[in-house]
């Protein structure tokens, strides 16, 4: 059986992959630059590029890969509709467009896929605060930004959290603080897609530890600061990420599936990361090499 890593294909080596990222990191996060040397070893020319640059021909590249275009909510709608306007996108746009919207959530949990409770309030709705310690986040949004945790002495900071979030006509969701993320953390599980099959297949995971220490204060940064080690996951955790991803949409370059144990003890899906993710590739032997395999695959596989 041929390596996937070693098989010459002249079609391949004229490739040309755009890493899609922000104009606050137009030179990738460093672990993502990871990946550009293995795809320059299979023949393929991977450069950073800003998703709203005005000056990038998308139609110049044979693939674009979204990596860390972590500024996007703030302008959702263009967003969108850049992802719309690019042919070769991976992940595809309509992915793009149902995952950066956490009501996915509702579908997987409708699916039979053991979601973190979760309530909605919209715009209009009145918040009423839960009993215990608890999130408020908007449905929308990316690196842990206007997030916080409440607990029941909180819950006027908690309501006007709420309210900011309704006054900008953003949905919200309040979810109650699973204390296991503050002693076992959290496991995120990397699938990308076999270069041969297309096909999600395990990569590596990682452990994050807790991040939500208060209210939502904001932050200048780009996205909340994560401690980060590698994590073998348990076979509970594998068994739900295996039921997230058999209701996920099919044609997927990669995932990450985000867990952390319930209430019971067992896992439950916090976030299905498949547009922008963290993929990790610092923490685990050869993910770089998996992972440019599996551009490199679906380079192969796409019409040119």
């Amino acid at each position: 059986m041929n390596n996937p890593l070693q098989t010459g294909d002249a079609t391949r080596a004229e490739a040309r992959v755009a890493l899609v990222t922000c104009r606050e990191l137009p030179l990738l996060e460093d672990d993502d630059r990871l990946v550009i040397e293995p795809l320059a070893r299979l023949g393929v020319r991977a450069e950073p590029a800003v998703w709203d640059d005005p000056d990038v021909d998308w139609s110049a590249y044979d693939l674009a890969v979204v990596r860390s275009p972590w500024d996007y909510f703030y302008r959702y709608a263009e967003f969108l509709a850049w992802a719309a306007a690019v042919d070769r996108l991976a992940n595809p746009a309509a992915v793009v467009a149902w995952n950066t919207d956490k009501r996915y959530l509702r579908e997987l949990a409708a699916a039979g896929v053991r979601v973190v409770p979760t309530t909605w309030i919209e715009p209009d709705d009145v918040f009423v605060a839960p009993e215990g310690d608890y999130v408020v986040k908007p449905a929308v949004s990316a690196g842990s930004k206007d997030t916080g945790r409440y607990g029941p002495a909180e819950a006027g900071l908690a309501a006007a959290h709420v309210r900011r979030l309704q006054d900008a006509g953003r949905l919200v969701m309040v979810q109650p603080y699973l204390p296991a993320v503050d002693t076992y953390g959290e496991t995120a599980l990397l699938y990308f897609a076999d270069p041969a099959t297309g096909e999600l297949a395990y990569s590596h995971s990682i452990r994050k530890g807790a991040m939500l220490t208060g209210p939502d204060t904001g932050t200048d940064s780009l996205y909340v600061p994560e401690a980060i080690e590698p994590r073998e996951p348990t076979a509970a955790e594998f068994e739900v990420a295996r039921q997230v991803l058999a209701a996920t949409p099919p044609g997927l370059l990669y995932a990450r599936v985000d867990l952390i144990p319930g209430v019971d003890g067992d896992p439950v899906l916090v976030e299905l990361e498949l547009t922008e993710p963290s993929v990790f590739l610092g923490y685990a032997h050869q993910a770089a090499d998996r992972f440019a395999a599996a551009i490199t695959g679906r380079l192969n596989r796409a019409p040119r």
